[in-house]
Formats: structure tokens, sequence, C-alpha cells
């Protein structure tokens, strides 16, 4: 996979993958009139609900962006498959049976889900890979540097020991599902950034990301470990980062440990206020799910240059080489940059995160 330049802000510890311009699917070019109109069908099919973002952000934003695209003329087809790899198939199967022009994925089991893509390719539907890279003849990826969001978050808990940082603090790995290739990049990037600087003292690859699954591996990591022995915990996203602290709390402990997570979740953004977790990686959703949709459009139209345009790198999966692709910045959220992010991109309000309850902690950081 080939990066493109990349400027940490150590201030917020802020990481930007700087692209080149890009063309819009709706500017004009010297293409040749599209292959079809506005009047096209795109399929999405989105992994999960346990993570909030593919049914608050991912899929409202795609379709906004669609109509905008096609004069509101093209319609999606959606279709969650709540982490169940069969349910997913048989989404993506009747996709197929109904002649959708194009197909979004983000597969549950990137491996599994390779057979579909195929019998979608022999039926002349382009399929574009959605936030993870499925396996089969996909035509285009779009997501994040999957192994810079595990350094992102791994330089956070290092940052937190500063000089006090010793090879003999333990932390606990929170990795994501082992079907997802995602995870396999998340961890893969963090213990670039911690061999050798802490212990690592239990590692985990959580079953289907669930929050309740995390609580529970915490809970052996810390009867095993002993909570007192703890420094930190690294947690690939923030619906597991919710089950480690209530492991943490069931345990008895009330100062705890500095966590990571990734989606700035609502709840996640509200404990890295009041100090439950220590950081998230915001990924801008509206970037990612908008580019998708102008890639899926440029594609089912024949805009090649504008497709081009929008996949200028280019990345491998264990069957198919060189695919196009779109990486999109990352950043590194705290309690010093929530008003940069996740509120300046309208992702939420003030008032959706400052309850009654943190007024006080709002205040404090001036997010009024």
């Amino acid at each position: 996979m080939r990066r493109i330049a990349i400027s940490v802000a150590a201030t917020s510890m802020s990481v930007m993958l700087a692209g080149c311009g890009m063309l819009s699917a709706t500017e004009s070019s010297d293409d040749a009139s599209p292959a079809k109109g506005n009047d096209i069908t795109l399929g999405l099919l989105l992994p999960e609900k346990a993570n909030t973002r593919y049914e608050e952000f991912d899929y409202p934003i795609f379709k906004a962006k669609v109509e905008s695209l096609t004069n509101s003329k093209g319609k999606v087809e959606y279709a969650n498959a709540e982490a169940d790899a069969g349910k997913q198939a048989n989404q993506l199967q009747r996709m197929i049976d109904d002649k959708v022009d194009v197909i979004v994925l983000d597969a549950v089991d990137s491996h599994a889900i390779a057979d579909g893509v195929q019998k979608a390719k022999d039926a002349g539907i382009p399929v574009i890979a959605y936030d993870r890279l499925a396996e089969g003849p996909i035509d285009a990826y779009i997501s994040f540097d999957n192994e810079l969001v595990g350094e992102v978050q791994a330089r956070s808990l290092l940052e937190v020991f500063g000089d006090q940082l010793s090879i003999s603090d333990k932390i606990v790995m929170m990795n994501g599902s082992s079907t997802d290739p995602n995870a396999k990049q998340f961890k893969a990037g963090a213990l670039s950034e911690l061999k050798g600087k802490v212990t690592i003292a239990k590692s985990y690859d959580t079953k289907d990301w669930k929050p309740e699954n995390a609580q529970a591996n915490m809970t052996e990591a810390i009867n095993a470990i002993g909570a007192e022995n703890i420094e930190a915990v690294y947690s690939a996203n923030d619906g597991m980062a919710g089950g480690i602290v209530k492991a943490l709390e069931a345990a008895g402990v009330t100062d705890l440990p500095p966590i990571t997570g990734q989606d700035a979740e609502l709840a996640a953004v509200q404990r890295i206020i009041t100090g439950d977790q220590y950081m998230s990686v915001y990924k801008s959703y509206p970037d990612e799910a908008e580019s998708a949709a102008e890639m899926a459009v440029a594609k089912v139209q024949g805009r090649d240059i504008q497709f081009d345009a929008l996949t200028r790198e280019r990345v491998d999966s264990p069957t198919d080489k060189d695919i196009p692709a779109q990486l999109v910045p990352v950043v590194a959220l705290t309690k010093n940059n929530i008003k940069d992010t996740v509120i300046a991109d309208n992702i939420y309000e003030v008032s959706d995160i400052c309850t009654a309850e943190l007024k006080a902690a709002c205040a404090e950081l001036k997010l009024n």
C-alpha cells in the first residue's frame, strides 16, 4: 500500500493524509456521455449495528450524496448484516438478483464474501469495497489508512507516559474481530509502536467487535494481571472501550488507566470529556461516505476520468493486486480538539455532547 504524505501536528496528535486534488463525480470532463443516466440503483451493504456509526452516519450520508449527484433520481438499496456473514451473503445475492447497477460493500467477513463478489462480477455489477477490504474481484476500495490508525492510537498511549515510560509498564490490547482485515491492520500498526517500549501483558482478538465480549476479556485480564498492575488499555474501537470501562469499574477501579478508542462515538466523546477514556480516532464519515458515493456513481455512469481521480492509490488484497483505492484522513481525538473535529464537522452539536451531568466538565473545555 503506497501512503501519501503524512503530517503530524504534535499539539493535537492529528494525522492527516494529504492527498492530491481530486475531481468530483459531479464535475464536467472530456468523457463521452455517461453510459447510464441518473436513474440508477446503488446497493449499500453495511456490516453491523453494534457500532453506531453505520446507521447514524454512513448510510444517511451516502444516501444523501447519491441523491445530490443524481438530481434525486438515483436510489439506494440498503441492507445491514448485523454482524452475520451468512446474512450478508444473502443480502448480496438479493442485490445481484435485483440487478442493481453497483454494490458498495462493507464486509462482515472479508474472506467469506469473496464468492459473492465473484457472482456480482459475473453478473456485470461492479463492487466497491467500503471501509474493509473484501476479497474477490472488487473494482475499488475506499477506507482509511488502517495501520496508521493503530499507530496513532499507540502513540497516544505512549504520549501519556512521557518520560516515565518503561518496558515494565503493563498494557492490555483489546483488538477487533479476527474476521475483519481492518482489525489486523489496526493491530499491526499499534504493535509497530508498542513493541519494545511496554509489556503487552494480555492481548485479545474480540469476537464480532462486541462490547460485551471486550468486557468479558477485560475481566479475564484483570483477574490474571491485577487491576492495579494495568497501566493502560489499547482498545481498537469505542464500543469495546465502553465494555472495558465497565469491567474496570466492576473490579472497583475508580482511577481508570488511559484507554484508546476509534470512531468518535457520542458515548466515547463524553467519556473523553469526563476522563474515563483518553482518546478516540476520528475518521470523517462524511468524507468517506460521500467519496464512496462519488466513486460508485462515476463507475456506473462510465465517467472514467472522475473515477480515476478518486482512486489514485493502489492496495493489495489476498486475492487481487493493484486495486484502485482512496485513503481518507484520520485525526486523534482528545479533549483538546473536540470543538475542531466532531463539532466543526457537524457530527454532533454541543447540546448532544454536553448533557446536564457534563455541564461543568464541558465548561472547563469551553464547550458551549
